[in-house]
């Protein structure tokens, strides 16, 4: 474990990882007040793109855990950076009032109306998804527009099971349209990246820390730096025995993590 406790930087995912829809898992509080004991520095990392950060800092708060904006990378900042280099001339933002609020204050030019002049369709984790945005979607899609998405996700864990993320979206347009997005946040390792230029760690004093093996953990493997699997979510021991993608540490929960950093 000497390696692990060389770590100074940890990413953490959320749902799945540190809570549970409204539960928070034993030992995150214990976790975190460890890493701020040792001088280090964590940042929750999520892909999930329906709601802004203040929803975030609000429902920590809730379960004991005081927050700031600063602790906060989402597939939202990612894909912000990334739609900036673009230039497009009018943006089709597929989610959540959130999620068109967020790119508006970025100062993006977005609409959630079929237009002439949308050169990207840019599609987010939609808990307000309507066939009406389907439809626009597929529409444009025909005409050739930039397809762009915050994450692949297959699902969201609630407290009862799993409902369609973003990524399951993406398919089900795929089926009709036969266009996959480009994907922005994990397994891509912009997040991480965003992470290291924010914090000034270096690759070999952080580690990313998730319950999904095809995102978080495949996150760390793109970005070069150390990752944790935790089992207190959607991945199993199943799905990394059959996975290609290889944690350098697997843990029951956060529980396991703190008891062996200590």
């Amino acid at each position: 474990m000497s390696k692990l406790k060389e770590k100074k930087l940890f990413l953490l995912d959320m749902d799945g990882t540190i809570y549970l829809d409204n539960d928070l898992f034993d030992g995150t509080l214990d976790f975190l007040e460890h890493v701020k004991k040792i001088g280090g520095r964590y940042i929750f990392l999520t892909n999930n793109s329906s709601k802004g950060v203040d929803k975030y800092v609000e429902k920590l708060a809730k379960l004991g855990i005081t927050a700031t904006d600063d602790d906060f990378l989402t597939s939202v900042h990612a894909t912000v950076v990334h739609l900036k280099k673009q230039n497009y001339h009018k943006i089709y933002a597929f989610g959540t009032k959130s999620f068109i609020g967020q790119l508006e204050a970025a100062g993006l030019p977005v609409t959630d109306k079929l237009e002439e002049d949308i050169d990207c369709l840019c599609m987010g984790y939609d808990t307000e998804l309507t066939y009406q945005k389907l439809e626009d979607a597929c529409i444009l899609l025909g005409r050739g527009v930039d397809y762009i998405a915050t994450n692949p996700d297959w699902v969201c864990p609630t407290w009862y099971g799993f409902v369609p993320d973003c990524g399951s979206v993406s398919e089900m347009l795929y089926n009709a349209t036969k266009r996959r997005p480009t994907f922005i946040g994990k397994p891509q390792p912009a997040m991480v990246e965003l992470a290291l230029d924010k914090t000034g760690y270096k690759k070999e004093e952080a580690v990313v820390i998730g319950d999904r093996l095809y995102t978080d953990i495949a996150c760390g493997v793109n970005a070069g730096i150390s990752s944790i699997f935790v089992l207190s979510g959607e991945g199993t021991m199943e799905d990394l025995e059959k996975s290609e993608v290889k944690p350098e540490f697997v843990y029951d929960n956060i529980r396991a993590i703190y008891e062996d950093l200590q």
